[in-house]
């Protein structure tokens, strides 16, 4: 839904009915979705300024739209949700790169989240 959210001018709570009931997401998981969603909207300049931080050789706007949309999620999971183990995000993370972006994806979601938890510990 991010992913969708950035790449278009989609209204939000249009975007989250959707896939909710495309999903036949149950009600808690529909919740979930929500609070992530607009939690990562509500703080995208804060989470990309912790990105910036914690990125040495790339500039938020030229990370690959996944990438970023995926690192989004954990930064706001580690830093200000704090909802999810650390190490958890991370992993849940590390693998979705993997997946949606490939190999070389998850390596560097890797050494971003691993210097934002450095940083926050």
């Amino acid at each position: 839904m991010l992913f969708q959210l950035e790449t278009s001018s989609d209204d939000p709570d249009e975007v989250l009915q959707y896939h909710a009931a495309e999903s036949a997401a149950t009600p808690d998981v529909a919740a979930f979705a929500s609070d992530l969603v607009r939690g990562v909207l509500a703080n995208r300049e804060t989470l990309d300024a912790v990105l910036r931080d914690a990125s040495e050789h790339w500039k938020v706007e030229q990370m690959a739209k996944v990438d970023r949309t995926i690192l989004r999620i954990a930064v706001y999971e580690l830093t200000i949700d704090k909802h999810v183990p650390p190490k958890a995000a991370i992993n849940e993370s590390i693998e979705l790169a993997k997946t949606f972006s490939g190999d070389d994806a998850g390596r560097f979601v890797n050494g971003i989240l691993g210097r934002v938890a450095s940083a926050i510990a």
